[in-house]
């Protein structure tokens, strides 16, 4: 039985909760707890208008209830009087709400459970430090053409890198490295691969406290896919490996295989390319996603981004690569894919190849920037947000395993989304049309 929450707030001495969900567009909601109240409301669940939030619901509908899971609370290490904990949408009479992003991984890892699979995850999170009106990046000095891994520039953002990295040591996520990434102002930092609904949890966590921290030393951090047109874009690479019931034994792993994988991982990875375009409604969810992927070369002299639906060895040119046995990295996330959503899409697809039991076809070991295969040789990505929902919405594997009502409210919401940004006239039209 779980400890009761003020219990713990007593032993860590916690004042506040954040019970927080996270709705279709990935945005974080929540309500604060005093300690005080905690146990009756993490019992009964906090109640909220779903309405209010991006859910696919009318102002008709009755309130939602969040209810926190006890195995997992972050107590926030810039204000370590709050905790934050992830939550599962309930109606009121108890019966979990589909369109929820964290019950949607959560049902896709339920049949990932039933085929005898633990599927393992961790995530590479790219981000940018902007100064505070977010006109350019935080540094000055940063520009570089080719900044990646400079050290000054590492070094001018130490007290920002260093408290984000503090934290995820005190929350033992094992951090193991922060580095200056591709373009200018732009920082990664990597922790321990977990199970996949911890490390869903723990990026939803990330995120919001890169952002806090951000703000803290008078600087915004920001993971849109593509902030400037002439730097390389935001990725959320992932990298996934599937295991036995009791985490022993990696069955990705063969070291007799090509590459150092099992004939599983390649079914795994076969099911990933079947419905790679559709996966983009997920792994590349919003309108500016599609200025990252098929990208003109950037100042750096590569976008680090996929353009072709392709797997190769350690190559960071295709769609996924495969870094060293036992393991593959997805390339194709990128900082706007929701932490719950993208991995659920990932795996459901997955899932998928190994039942159908779906050849990947050949691996390739071309450089994609420069040297392009064939026309046709491979099937290309979506160009835009709406090319990918047309994809999502012919796709039947996506829409099995997460579920036809969730996919639905989901296109639905995108495809408003859609609407509202075509109905913008941009600065650019206005200055090349007006002449007509």
């Amino acid at each position: 039985m779980a400890k009761p929450l003020s219990e713990i707030a007593r032993d860590k001495g916690i004042r506040y909760f954040l019970f927080s969900f996270t709705d279709l567009f990935g945005v974080q909601r929540s309500k604060l707890v005093p300690t005080r109240s905690v146990n009756d409301i993490a019992d009964s669940g906090a109640g909220f208008a779903g309405f209010a939030a991006w859910m696919d619901m009318t102002p008709a509908d009755p309130d939602v209830l969040a209810v926190p899971d006890p195995h997992s609370l972050f107590q926030l290490p810039w204000r370590p009087e709050v905790a934050w904990m992830p939550c599962d949408l309930y109606t009121t009479e108890g019966e979990p709400i589909a369109q929820t992003p964290r019950v949607v991984l959560k049902q896709v890892l339920a049949q990932a459970k039933e085929l005898g699979y633990r599927i393992r995850t961790g995530v590479e999170c790219e981000y940018f430090l902007l100064t505070q009106d977010s006109q350019g990046i935080s540094d000055d000095r940063d520009f570089q053409a080719k900044p990646c891994y400079d050290q000054q520039s590492l070094m001018r953002r130490f007290e920002v890198i260093s408290e984000i990295c503090d934290g995820m040591l005190a929350l033992g996520w094992g951090p193991y490295q922060n580095d200056h990434e591709d373009a200018n102002g732009q920082f990664e930092m990597n922790w321990t691969y977990d199970d996949a609904l911890v490390t869903a949890d723990r990026h939803a966590f990330f995120k919001y406290m890169v952002k806090s921290v951000a703000e803290n030393h008078g600087f915004r951090a920001t993971f849109m896919p593509k902030p400037f047109s002439h730097l390389t874009g935001n990725g959320c690479h992932t990298h996934l490996s599937a295991w036995d019931l009791e985490g022993t034994k990696n069955l990705f792993l063969d070291e007799e295989g090509e590459l150092g994988l099992s004939a599983l991982a390649y079914q795994f990875i076969g099911g990933v390319l079947h419905s790679a375009e559709a996966l983009c409604a997920f792994t590349n969810p919003v309108v500016n996603s599609y200025k990252r992927l098929n990208a003109p070369v950037t100042t750096s002299g590569a976008t680090w981004s996929p353009n072709t639906v392709s797997y190769s060895g350690n190559n960071r040119t295709h769609t996924i690569r495969i870094p060293e046995a036992g393991r593959f990295e997805f390339r194709l996330p990128d900082g706007a894919a929701n932490p719950y959503l993208m991995p659920a899409a990932l795996i459901a697809a997955g899932l998928d190849g190994i039942t159908a039991k779906r050849d990947p076809g050949p691996r390739y070991d071309n450089n994609m920037y420069t040297d392009p295969l064939p026309a046709g040789e491979a099937k290309t990505l979506p160009l835009s947000l709406l090319d990918a929902l047309h994809h999502l919405a012919q796709n039947s594997v996506l829409p099995g395993a997460m579920g036809s009502d969730f996919v639905a409210s989901y296109l639905k919401l995108k495809h408003q989304d859609w609407q509202q940004y075509t109905a913008q006239i941009t600065a650019w039209e206005r200055e090349t049309t007006l002449d007509c």
